[in-house]
């Protein structure tokens, strides 16, 4: 093959791969805050009511073993005292101290029962915000995704995640680019009248919902 043609096959392939540049559409970028869109949506408010509601009768029967258990705390301390008495006779004082032994023995379980009551009951609530997030999330994806088609965005970034290194994944976006509250429109389209207006989230990428479990930090 002479180089005049092999020039002028690749000045051919050159202009094909032009026009098919060409012929693509330029990709629309859009960004979303999806955990700014869970923190504001009007099932969020009623759910966080639910597990608040929920987390204070858990510490309620939280605190109702508790004081079993230290009223079996202050029955073994008298038991204790009673085993030291220098004028028990020696038959008082095994006896005694038989009955602080079992004591100790029922405090031990009362502890065992307090212990796996909490542990049961915040895996019990967490796992009840995981449901709901996953839910929540797909939910909302749906929705934001629906409208960024409509706006033919090609690419819908969440721009509330963090990447590896801690930062957040998307480092500039022009606000044009935002459907946040657009989406955020839409998800409380058939919000109740009776529900509080969501506060303000101090840090939007954080885990959502924010619920405080009543037991954390309990001995």
């Amino acid at each position: 093959m002479n180089k005049p043609f092999k020039y002028l096959l690749a000045l051919v392939a050159c202009s094909a791969l032009a026009l098919v540049a060409q012929a693509q559409p330029a990709p629309r970028i859009l960004v979303v805050d999806m955990a700014a869109l869970l923190d504001g949506h009007h099932k969020t408010l009623e759910q966080n009511e639910k597990l608040r509601a929920d987390g204070q009768k858990a510490q309620e029967e939280f605190d109702r073993l508790n004081k079993e258990g230290n009223v079996l705390v202050e029955q073994y301390k008298e038991l204790v005292e009673q085993a030291n008495n220098p004028t028990a006779s020696d038959a008082s004082k095994a006896r005694v101290q038989a009955d602080a032994q079992r004591k100790m023995e029922e405090i031990q379980r009362k502890q065992g029962e307090l212990q796996a009551f909490q542990q049961n009951t915040q895996r019990a609530l967490q796992g009840r915000i995981r449901t709901f997030r996953d839910l929540m999330f797909e939910e909302i994806g749906k929705i934001a995704t629906d409208i960024a088609r409509r706006k033919g965005a090609t690419l819908l970034l969440d721009k509330s995640g963090l990447s590896l290194i801690g930062i957040t994944n998307i480092v500039y976006s022009d606000p044009a680019l935002d459907i946040t509250e657009e989406v955020m429109r839409e998800i409380n389209k058939d919000r109740p009248a009776n529900l509080p207006s969501p506060a303000p989230a101090a840090n939007p990428a954080a885990d959502s919902p924010r619920v405080s479990l009543p037991l954390g930090g309990r001995n």
